[in-house]
Order: C-alpha cells, then structure tokens, then sequence
C-alpha cells in the first residue's frame, strides 16, 4: 500500500492558507478558546506544519493582526477617491470600511474585540491600525475645511478630535451591523453619514453649532451653622408653705 501524496505548494500560498484559517478561528472563538488542532484541521495541514511556519501561537495571532490590520486600512484608503466634495469623500470611505467589516466579519472580530483584550502586545498592534486610520480621517477633514472656506478657523486639536469621534462612531455601528440581521454596507453608511454629516457639513462652511447662552450661575453666599445654644436647666419649683389650708 503507498502512502497518499500531500499536494506541494508553494510557501506563502500555503502560509496564507493557514491565516486564513486562524482568522477564522481566532473571529469565532477569540484567542483562548481558539485551538492549534482545530486551525490546522481547517488548513488542511498538520499541527507540526503550522508551529513550523508560524513557530506559535502568539506569532500566529500577530500574523493574522498583521495581515488583516493592513487589509483594513489599505481598503479605507482605496476608497477614498481623490477629486470628490467633502461628503463625497466621507461617503466612499465609510462604505468601504463597512464593505470590508462586512465581507471579513471574522477579520473585524479579532481585531475590534479578541485582539484589544488578549494582551498589550496585540492591543498595541490593533491600536497602531487605529491610528493611522485616524490620521487619514483627520487628513480629509482638515482638507475639506480648507476648501470649504479657504481661511479656516477649525483648530488642530479640535480637528483631530472630530477624527476620533467619527473612527470611533464607524467601530461600533461596525459591530451592530454585523450583529442585526438585514443591514448592509451601505446602510450603515448612510446611518452614520446622517448622523455625522449635518454637523460636519456646516462645520465646513464655518457655520458651527454653538452651545446656548447661559447666566453666570449666582454665587450662593456660605453661611456658616450657627450651634444651637446649650439647653437651660428647668426651673425647681417654688416651695410649698408649710401649714398651709
């Protein structure tokens, strides 16, 4: 009887197959509960191949961050296409962000979820991702206040601030659409594109909402408890005369 002939292939299609499938198990089960049997089942190799090309499971978790870390943002970026208004560009990057959470919902798990509470190592790397989708988002809002009025008034800081407040709005209506059933990408764009553009927009042309007017609240005077005086002792009753009646 001759042994079956495992099918060669080359290295980095046979390395990308087993992230593929760690990827998966990690987006299902998270990193503890995930198994090196169970990922190298669902490769198609043996556990020793996986351990051979990846050497553990640490660096097979900070592989699959890698990789899917840079899919993420390489999308995003892709998506925004130059030459478009301020909206439009919004526009195209939120439904490529949610285009690819979507078609990746493994992906997106083990990076939003899994990946920040494993450990520092892995959160360091998810919060790296972050950052520099960050910092594009801020590149695009600064760019759309200049051309909306050429001096622009928005700070560095507050444009920066607006930055988080979208990437961290498009994060967790990530998750809620990957958990309701029936909401595609494109709604949920469009969710947050009417939730963040009315502010947005007139932010761009230097009409920015305000808080209302208030009074300067009152100073109250402190008054300072005055203690109750020590109570007086009761007055002995008078004497009764003796012999009296």
């Amino acid at each position: 009887m001759g042994a079956g002939k495992t099918k060669r292939m080359p290295r980095a299609v046979r390395e990308q197959q087993m992230l593929d499938a760690a990827v998966s198990v990690f987006g299902r089960r998270g990193y503890m509960a995930a198994s090196m049997d169970e990922i190298a089942e669902l490769a198609g190799v043996s556990k020793p191949l996986v351990y051979l090309y990846l050497n553990s499971k640490d660096d097979l978790f900070s592989a699959c961050i890698g990789r899917e870390a840079r899919a993420l943002t390489e999308a995003v970026r892709a998506g925004v296409r130059p030459g478009l208004s301020a909206d439009g560009q919004l526009w195209s990057g939120l439904r490529a962000f949610f285009s690819h959470t979507a078609r990746h919902p493994d992906a997106w798990r083990m990076l939003h979820l899994h990946a920040r509470t494993h450990g520092e190592r892995f959160a360091a790397e998810v919060a790296a991702m972050r950052a520099e989708i960050v910092a594009f988002v801020t590149q695009l809002i600064a760019a759309a206040a200049r051309d909306a009025h050429r001096d622009p008034h928005l700070p560095e800081g507050e444009v920066a601030g607006l930055a988080e407040a979208l990437v961290g709005a498009a994060e967790s209506l990530a998750d809620w659409a990957g958990a309701t059933e029936g909401v595609t990408a494109k709604q949920a764009a469009a969710t947050l594109m009417n939730f963040a553009w009315a502010g947005l927009g007139d932010l761009m042309t230097g009409r920015p909402w305000t808080p209302p007017e208030e009074p300067e609240p009152v100073p109250v005077p402190v008054s300072v408890p005055v203690p109750d005086p020590a109570p007086r002792a009761a007055p002995s009753p008078a004497p009764v005369a003796q012999g009296a009646g």
